[in-house]
């Protein structure tokens, strides 16, 4: 059924402000891209002002529909909107798109501007943030709320994409838009800007699919609405637009696709439909040109104050309304939920709890990977906030929580991975990049803690939206396994040789390589503490041998350190062996060797660099005191960001090379990852 759409005069005129303020501003910074916030005024109005529920007063408020600008690169898209609907944008954060200290850099910034729900630029990444945030949605529902139907608790809440060609040619967009219709995402919403034009032109010359029958294979609802009319004539149908979200929302077990198609720059007199309005400035000519169609000053950012004042309005009684109604049901769940109340209030203010427990485990001989395993399955019942899963690799990567259902629609739980809509166990499939993705969206949410897991090999195929977790100051955490040449058969392909190096490089990114089962454990706890950047959990494959803790051994609790003296040595150290990961026990051994030849030799476990870097001078100093120049670092990688713990004397045993297809152990003894290699390092530099 048609729900006729109010769309008044000032409707209209806010409109064309929107696209006034986005040729000004591109204007006058000189560069920024502003044909797609002209052509798409309307829609982003549409659902700001008429279908999204916001509350103006609090960007942060549970019941809130999210919107991802997907194609982040047409910033004024939001930004016009932000301003219209006082949204913590004014005039002077217009006018200075994409300068030093403003609130409206070139892509929308998560944290930077109020009411970004995410960090977008890289295309087709906001699609995967959005299909997270979609299925946190439905995963909060579960945890805090499980009783009510879908639909109708505080928790559930719509996200709407706003996306364009480049996003649907990138791979994540496919991978992320699969899984979204495998889980049947009945809270999602995206529009597709479908203008045919990216930077090199017309999109015929590389981009010729129909997407929409791509979508209904996805098994998405699949919609389109047509401005152009065929290319007879350009109407902006606003209602047709309405009418299709509205029937978007009313399917409920399907995410939704709706193709606006639409043309570039629309209606710029001239140069409406060109490339050219992709990625550059208009043009004074052209935008006098389209201020006189539009009946606006020639003054640059001349509005008219009074439909800035009628659009904040609108929107501020539009959201106190909904707020209000938000409101009293809220209160009823707290009154009569106080155990998931209490939950969310530990969860919102980002704490643990005070008797949290991780495992102690005994000697022996255990994968890291399996030890974490043991840790999730002992954290299921302390952190219900905590869920995830891996890239198809749950049985490798140690993912699964014990006897935790799998997040799924019915129809789609197998004997082997029994679940329901509500669970807990996520399956990825082999989409590493759709994963971390998708992850950094279930976090954006705010209410769950996920993580997801696949081999340090594929961290290559993920590391866009590391990088993106890194610079938004998310808490994701991503598990990855299969750590070093150690993994052996599998040869090169599938050993990491640069990859440490190559993320330590992240700024922003925790990279942590415990180096038995308890180091493992500590390591989660520490990861878990931190909830202001993401983090890296390195494991092996291998089994290694559990550091018998004690006189001789100190605690693994010196991994919240980053860096600890793990192994004393005899008398005055005059040297230092360092080491991560499955090599401290290589360390250990030469250090007997060495120490049984009169070498005092102190060895320290530096599982998380960032880590130690962060402490104290004090501190540092007494792990790597200045005095003792005789250092060799010890990892199964490249050398690549060791010197400044070796020093100029010291030596790294590393791998500058690719792998081969061997037993791990014969692959560590031939590389040098033995104790007579090390002790034979250390003498070489010693001399």
């Amino acid at each position: 059924m048609t729900v006729s759409l109010e769309w008044t005069e000032q409707d209209a005129r806010a409109v064309d402000t929107a696209r006034i303020l986005a040729v000004d501003a591109v204007e006058k910074t000189g560069n920024g891209h502003p044909g797609t916030p002209v052509s798409l005024a309307p829609v982003a109005y549409l659902l700001y002002q008429k279908v999204m529920n916001i509350d103006p007063t609090d960007s942060k408020w549970i019941g809130r529909d999210r919107f991802v600008l997907s194609a982040g690169h047409a910033s004024m898209v939001q930004y016009a909107q932000l301003y219209l609907g006082g949204l913590g944008l004014e005039l002077d954060d217009i006018s200075s798109l994409r300068t030093w200290g403003s609130k409206t850099p070139g892509h929308p910034e998560y944290r930077h501007t109020e009411f970004v729900e995410c960090t977008t630029g890289p295309l087709g990444s906001g699609i995967s943030n959005a299909v997270g945030m979609a299925m946190a949605a439905r995963r909060e529902h579960g945890l805090y709320d499980p009783e009510k139907p879908v639909g109708e608790s505080v928790f559930d809440h719509f996200v709407y994409v706003v996306a364009g060609d480049g996003c649907l040619q990138e791979g994540i967009s496919s991978e992320a838009s699969s899984l979204a219709g495998t889980q049947e995402l009945g809270n999602l919403v995206m529009i597709y800007d479908d203008n045919r034009i990216t930077i090199e032109g017309e999109t015929k010359i590389s981009f010729n699919e129909d997407v929409d029958a791509r979508y209904e294979s996805y098994g998405w609802h699949v919609q389109h609405v047509d401005w152009t009319n065929g290319g007879t004539e350009y109407k902006e149908d606003i209602q047709a637009l309405y009418d299709a979200i509205e029937a978007a929302k009313a399917v409920t077990d399907k995410p939704s696709y709706i193709r606006l198609t639409t043309v570039i720059g629309w209606p710029l007199p001239n140069k409406q439909g060109s490339h050219s309005v992709h990625g550059s400035k208009i043009g004074g000519e052209e935008i006098a040109a389209l201020k006189e169609l539009l009946g606006f000053e020639q003054e640059p950012f001349a509005i008219n104050n009074d439909v800035v004042d009628a659009s904040r309005k609108a929107l501020a009684e539009r959201g106190r309304a909904a707020r209000e109604a938000w409101d009293a049901k809220f209160a009823e769940w707290v009154s009569s939920n106080p155990e998931g109340a209490a939950l969310l209030q530990r969860v919102q203010a980002g704490k643990l709890p005070e008797d949290l427990k991780l495992p102690v485990f005994e000697e022996g001989k255990k994968s890291t990977r399996a030890a974490s395993g043991e840790v999730l399955s002992e954290l299921a019942d302390q952190l219900p906030e905590l869920w995830g899963g891996s890239a198809d690799l749950a049985g490798s990567n140690n993912t699964t929580m014990k006897g935790e259902p799998s997040f799924l629609p019915e129809n789609r739980v197998t004997k082997d991975w029994p679940g329901n809509p509500f669970g807990r166990t996520l399956h990825f499939g082999i989409r590493e990049h759709a994963m971390g993705g998708i992850v950094n969206g279930i976090n954006l949410s705010g209410l769950t803690r996920a993580y997801g897991g696949t081999f340090l090999v594929f961290s290559d195929y993920m590391r866009p939206a590391v990088r993106l977790a890194a610079m938004m100051k998310l808490d994701s955490i991503f598990v990855w396994t299969h750590d070093s040449v150690g993994v052996g058969e599998d040869g090169p392909t599938h050993q990491p040789i640069e990859h440490l190096a190559a993320l330590r490089a992240i700024p922003g990114l925790d990279v942590v390589r415990p180096s038995d089962a308890n180091e493992t454990s500590v390591a989660w706890g520490e990861i878990l503490r931190r909830t202001d950047r993401p983090a890296g959990l390195i494991l092996s494959r291998q089994d290694l041998r559990t550091i018998p803790r004690g006189d001789r051994y100190a605690s693994a609790e010196g991994v919240a350190q980053g860096a600890y003296v793990v192994s004393e040595a005899d008398g005055d150290a005059k040297l230092i062996l360092i080491a991560t990961g499955s090599e401290v026990s290589v360390a250990l051994d030469a250090q007997d060797k060495l120490q049984s030849e009169g070498i005092a030799t102190r060895v320290v476990s530096m599982p998380c660099q960032e880590w130690f870097d962060e402490q104290s001078d004090e501190y540092k100093e007494s792990v790597l005191p200045a005095a003792v120049t005789a250092r060799v670092s010890i990892e199964a990688g490249v050398s690549m960001g060791w010197a400044k713990y070796i020093g100029p004397k010291g030596a790294s045993i590393s791998i500058e090379h690719f792998g081969e297809s061997a037993s791990g152990e014969k692959l560590f003894e031939e590389f040098g990852y033995t104790a007579d290699n090390v002790v034979a390092t250390a003498k070489s530099i010693l001399d």
